[in-house]
């Protein structure tokens, strides 16, 4: 049979607030207060409780670096298909006499309602566009002209 110390007792003063948290952290981990207190000691006066900090810090930072990575990348992509549509439009659409215009305009609020719609869906379902295109893609291919 193993031989067990026997642990010594302390008062510590808490503030209210910190009090609640350890019996509320407790209770949801159906340990004693005592032993979150110990073990929460311990982790603070262990000599590499700051290089776990920094490992958990820099894992987190790591984290964060890629979530901005991927966010940076898919703005890119909605730049780039915005420019690419508006270059489309504007070298394939002939200005309208006046006349049509009002008509145009008509039909555009009824097309632009649809596509609204129609976007709502796509998001709703995925596969997202960012999906689809390969981050493996050549940034020197212009991909508006033929292979």
């Amino acid at each position: 049979m193993a031989s067990r110390k026997k642990k010594v007792q302390i008062s510590v003063y808490l503030d209210p607030t910190i009090m609640m948290m350890l019996a509320d952290y407790a209770a949801r981990r159906d340990q004693s207060q005592s032993m979150i207190a110990e073990a929460a000691i311990a982790s603070f006066l262990s000599p590499d409780a700051d290089e776990r900090r920094e490992a958990a810090i820099a894992k987190r930072l790591d984290q964060v670096d890629r979530r901005l990575a991927r966010q940076e990348r898919d703005v890119g992509i909605a730049i780039e298909t915005l420019a690419v549509f508006v270059r489309f439009w504007l070298a394939t659409t002939p200005a309208l006499p006046g006349s049509a215009a009002q008509a145009a305009r008509a039909k555009a609020t009824e097309r632009y309602e649809a596509f609204v719609k129609a976007l709502g869906r796509r998001l709703a379902k995925g596969p997202k566009l960012r999906q689809e295109i390969s981050e493996d893609v050549d940034p020197g291919h212009d991909m508006t002209t033929q292979p």
